[in-house]
């Protein structure tokens, strides 16, 4: 992960900022501090998919159902979603970094508890507090970045945290899977255990204060929580949020649904399923790489992110139309859910850097609606790919374009892209 987020990480550009926030770093710094947000940006998607090959060993373990281990799973995911949207809007009013210490201290800790629970129980509520102190890493890298860094900058470290989100939940299986090869589901916990350690040593020591006291939110929680209120009464901010959270609706029901497609439908073994996994992820890896050159070079913010939308509507409307026109076949699956995820890989950076340039009165409050929706949207959209059926690929499609169609109403109707909303400002030295 490490190495993917150098191979990344953009130069430092030459951008005047726009406010007198924080001095620019050095490059050396500055690449050792997105290296760290990044990690930590990895960690919830690695803590959410590293132990799922061990479910049936765990359910035999404790003695639980397949459907109480899920939970297990869900219960981690409200935990991000609860600890986003709690801690971000803390962190304007008290400041990142004791809040980014105390977070990745608790991942820890609950991993721990986590690898020692002895019923399904403690595992699940262990699960849900590990998802909140998890959440602190997620939703504070964005405000970081925001607090550090101004035009043209800020888009390209956001399309680095959103490469490392489309790496992550591949690599998830992959690193569990071999650690079940040796050892049993437990010591997936203990893994991860060990990456909170390292993790909360490099905070400490590559992740200053980015939020000075005479920057912060006075008044106290009151005035903290008030000011996400005001965020949600705004109607361009709201409108690039659900962009966000539609958009990872339709992710998630990609990532809960495609097994099933290509293995069962399609008859494809799972080793060639990861290949497929893996090709569309150097989709949405290439197309967060586009955006940072892009956007780098003056093209607006908004028109990328209305292509990722654009590309994706496509890439979902294709494959309904494939399916209800010449039916199930490998190559046509597989080429729409490659434009689809590719224009997603768009979406993302786009959208996180123009909402949290709305929302950078309180960088915190934004970065908590904006990851805190995009996880409860994908949370509720995963397992509807199962519900409606297991003998057709069409609706996960159907779930996909659904998804990225209310995405286009969302970002036309409220966030009004074509009014420029949360472009950066550019001057050149």
């Amino acid at each position: 992960m490490v190495i993917v987020l150098l191979m990344v990480s953009p130069s430092p550009s030459r951008t005047v900022p726009t406010s007198a926030a924080t001095a620019p770093a050095p490059a050396g710094r500055t690449a050792a501090l997105v290296t760290v947000l990044g990690a930590l940006t990895a960690v919830a998607p690695l803590a959410t998919d590293m132990y799922v090959p061990g479910f049936p060993a765990m359910g035999d373990a404790l003695g639980a159902s397949s459907s109480a281990v899920q939970l297990t799973m869900t219960a981690f995911l409200a935990g991000l979603v609860v600890g986003q949207l709690v801690i971000g809007p803390l962190s304007d009013g008290l400041g990142r970094r004791r809040l980014l210490i105390s977070g990745s201290a608790g991942f820890v800790l609950f991993s721990v508890l986590c690898a020692l629970a002895p019923n399904v129980t403690l595992l699940t509520g262990s699960r849900f507090l590990q998802g909140v102190a998890g959440a602190a890493g997620m939703v504070l890298a964005r405000a970081v970045l925001t607090d550090r860094f101004h035009g043209a900058e800020l888009p390209r470290y956001f399309a680095v945290l959103s490469q490392v989100m489309g790496v992550a939940p591949i690599a998830a299986p992959v690193l569990g899977g071999a650690v079940l090869a040796v050892s049993t589901w437990r010591a997936v916990f203990a893994v991860l255990t060990v990456l909170g350690v390292l993790l909360l040593l490099a905070v400490v020591r590559a992740v200053p204060e980015s939020l000075p006291p005479e920057r912060r939110h006075a008044g106290g929680l009151t005035s903290t929580f008030r000011a996400m209120g005001v965020l949600l009464g705004r109607r361009e901010f709201m409108g690039y949020v659900l962009v966000i959270a539609l958009v990872a609706a339709a992710l998630f029901a990609y990532i809960s649904g495609s097994s099933f497609v290509f293995e069962n439908l399609h008859g494809v073994s799972s080793t060639t399923y990861s290949l497929i996994f893996a090709t569309n992820a150097v989709g949405m890896l290439a197309a967060g790489a586009v955006f940072a050159r892009l956007a780098g070079r003056g093209v607006r913010l908004n028109t990328l992110l209305a292509a990722g939308v654009g590309v994706s509507v496509l890439g979902a409307l294709g494959q309904v139309l494939l399916v209800v026109s010449v039916g199930e076949t490998l190559a046509g699956t597989w080429i729409t859910l490659f434009v689809t995820v590719t224009g997603i890989g768009l979406v993302f950076p786009a959208g996180m850097s123009i909402g949290q340039a709305v929302g950078r009165t309180a960088p915190g409050a934004a970065s908590a609606l904006l990851g805190g929706l995009q996880f409860f949207f994908g949370a509720l959209a995963a397992p509807l790919v199962g519900l409606f059926g297991e003998d057709s690929s069409l609706p996960m499609a159907l779930i996909m374009l659904t998804s990225v169609a209310a995405a286009g109403v969302a970002l036309v109707g409220l966030a009004r892209f074509w009014q420029g909303h949360g472009e950066p400002e550019r001057r050149t030295a």
